[in-house]
This record gives structure tokens, sequence and C-alpha cells, in this order.
């Protein structure tokens, strides 16, 4: 059961008068103002301008990881490849040779990878992969275009 708001007198300001006028008029003053709502989206505002770019760059960074961690997760499997059949796929095999088995390779012992098809980057692109490596001290290339998917930028490449 509600109680009642009584409005009373307050002896020390007598120019509240004991009616409940005064509380419909506090009742009236409740809520914010315009400039009120305006100041806290503007603060809103550059708080998100400040953090946005930062996670950005975070989820970035993620990515460039995880290329990183598949590279190393796929010269695994075609480790397993070279086990198997006793070299590493040629590069006009390519990846596709973990998925099926090429024509003129025995000891094939896959599909060497979960899924049916070829692995993408985190950017959804190919990797690049090449048989005999055009980098000294690797049998391999294996490599993810980065973010940009473009070959030309060699920096943005990154490599087994």
């Amino acid at each position: 059961m509600a109680v009642p708001l009584q409005c009373q007198a307050d002896p020390g300001h007598p120019e509240r008068p004991a009616d409940k006028s005064h509380l419909r008029h506090r009742l009236a003053e409740a809520g914010f103002t315009l400039l009120e709502i305006l100041v806290v989206i503007v603060i809103l505002g550059l708080l998100i301008g400040l953090v946005a770019p930062a996670a950005l760059r975070q989820l970035g960074g993620a990515r460039v990881s995880v290329a990183h961690q598949s590279i190393a997760r796929l010269g695994a499997v075609l480790d397993m490849y070279k086990l198997d059949v006793g070299t590493y796929p040629s590069t006009d095999d390519g990846l596709q040779a973990l998925v099926q088995k090429p024509a003129a390779v025995n000891n094939w012992n896959g599909p060497y990878v979960q899924s049916s098809t070829v692995p993408v980057d985190p950017w959804s692109h190919a990797y690049v992969y090449r048989m005999p490596s055009q980098r000294p001290g690797h049998e391999y290339d294996l490599c993810s275009l980065g973010p940009n998917g473009q070959a030309s930028a060699s920096d943005d490449m990154i490599c087994n």
C-alpha cells in the first residue's frame, strides 16, 4: 500500500504553503533540461571518438595475430602431407592438395584439413603458396597478402 506524499508547512520556510501545490511544482521540475542532455551527448561522442580508433587498431592487430597462427597451423599440416607423400605440394597443386588428392600423388592420406575448401586468411583472401620457395632458407612460401589483399605491397605480406 502506497503512502501518499503529504506536504507540510516548514516552520523554517514560511513561503512553503501547507497545500500540495508546491509538490506539483517540484514534480514539474523533475527531469533533464535540453542543455543537460546535449552535454551528455557531446561527452559520449568525445569518448566514442577517442575509444573507437583504439578498438579498431586492436581488431586489426588481432587479425594479424590470427594470420600468423593460421600460417603456423597450415605449416604443420603441410609437414604431415610431406611425411605421407614424400614432398610438399607443388605450386600447381597448391593448398588444394590438402583437400583433394592430386592426380600424380601416391600415399595421400587426406584430407588434411577439416573443411572441404581451401583455408583463407582472416581477410578472406586466398593464401599464396609456392613450392619451391623464392626466399632463402625456406622449402616453401606460405603467405597471407594482409589486409589490402595486394601482392604488390610485400611489406604487408605475412609469411611462414
